[in-house]
């Protein structure tokens, strides 16, 4: 083959794939975008978050754009370039607190001339920016563009003015906090949800696969009475909304004390997530070699002993597969534990909400908040996510 024939050949492969290239990077960009936007303003102080969008994390400043456009050609970069006037001065800038008294002063002539020149007086916005910009250039509080604060207060559950850091170290009591470490376990806090989020998951995740397993197995290798009405009423389950089982086990619940309990979050979601469950591992075990499991109850193996010594090993992609499933479906679960929990032990959903007051204060913690609750799924889905397509197989396979 010639080299022009080769490299014709790549190029239309080339063009023939790229409408595949471009659907994946697109819905790559729908994914990362919001999720970096999030992390971006959960790192942002909050009167950045107040002024501009996330993707103006690195641009200047808005006092320092507006000073450079006002103040900037006299006064210098620096605002000491007037001996007279410098800006630089704590002094002089403690006379202009706010915008109101710099507007005054920018509308005062100057040896019979406008302050401004031919240049138009800033709005209001822009001299309030140019006024918080003078402070920092007078040796004033800077605000940096990154911070960890947002996090620190999510997990305290800080409820300040100011923020859970600088009041500790100004000795102030931050909001009732108590200043120490005891501080993560605050009920109002995101630390103490992400103690109960996991108390919640990981009974409800084991339950299910645990159950599942045996009840898999059974489906597939034993051979009793009415198995495929069972198997059958089992994926009909799947098809029931668990909004519509609430309210009766709700009040079964009340019954039983299990009201405000994890017992009853355990026991709901391991309910719940048993149909599924038991049809992913059926499918999953039945696919496997018959001749295997032949050859083991030959050689004197009991059904336990092929069970754990077999089928077990075997099927450690499916229930991996299973396991991310019901973790993230429990992990991010809001109905239930809303339900059956509420505020006696929040979990990381729930808490979420809390993080904003009813009159709005806080709301800048939210993106924090929010991804605290959302990095333990992504650690989970990135270390396992080869899981996902063999769990999907799997729930597919006709057996």
């Amino acid at each position: 083959m010639s080299q022009s024939k080769i490299t014709r050949s790549s190029i239309n492969r080339f063009f023939n794939r790229m409408p595949l290239h471009l659907a994946v990077i697109g819905l790559m960009l729908i994914w990362l975008i919001p999720t970096i936007g999030l992390l971006v303003t959960s790192l942002r102080p909050v009167q950045s978050i107040n002024t501009n969008g996330w993707w103006m994390v690195m641009a200047a400043p808005p006092g320092m754009e507006s000073y450079n456009q006002y103040c900037g050609e006299c006064h210098g970069p620096d605002g000491s370039k007037i001996e007279t006037a410098d800006l630089s001065d704590p002094a002089v800038i403690e006379q202009y607190p706010r915008s109101i008294q710099l507007l005054g002063m920018l509308r005062q002539e100057i040896d019979g001339q406008p302050h401004m020149g031919d240049l138009e007086l800033p709005s209001a916005q822009e001299a309030a920016d140019i006024a918080a910009q003078l402070k920092k250039m007078a040796g004033g509080e800077v605000t940096p563009r990154l911070t960890l604060n947002n996090y620190i207060d999510a997990l305290v559950g800080y409820r300040g003015t100011n923020n859970y850091v600088d009041d500790c170290e100004a000795g102030a009591q931050a909001a009732g906090m108590n200043c120490n470490i005891s501080d993560l376990l605050n009920p109002r806090g995101m630390g103490r949800a992400f103690i109960n989020s996991l108390i919640v998951t990981i009974p409800a995740t084991i339950l299910p696969i645990l159950f599942a397993a045996f009840a898999g197995y059974a489906f597939a290798w034993l051979d009793f009475k009415g198995r495929y009405w069972l198997f059958a009423i089992l994926v009909g389950l799947q098809v029931i909304p668990l909004q519509m089982t609430l309210v009766p086990i709700s009040r079964l619940y009340a019954q039983l004390g299990l009201n405000g309990t994890f017992w009853g979050v355990w026991l709901f979601h391991t309910g719940f997530g048993m149909p599924y469950s038991i049809y992913l591992m059926r499918n999953f075990l039945g696919t496997l070699p018959r001749d295997l499991f032949e050859s083991a109850y030959l050689d004197g193996a009991s059904h336990w002993t092929a069970f754990y010594k077999l089928a077990i090993p075997l099927a450690m992609p499916a229930i991996a597969a299973l396991a991310i499933f019901q973790f993230l479906w429990v992990w991010n679960d809001l109905l239930v534990a809303l339900v059956f929990l509420g505020g006696k032990h929040p979990v990381m959903t729930y808490q979420i909400s809390n993080m904003v007051s009813s009159l709005g204060a806080g709301w800048h913690l939210l993106t924090a908040a929010a991804f605290l609750s959302m990095l333990l799924p992504m650690i989970v889905f990135f270390a396992f996510q080869r899981y996902f397509v063999r769990g999907m197989l799997a729930g597919a396979v006709k057996g």
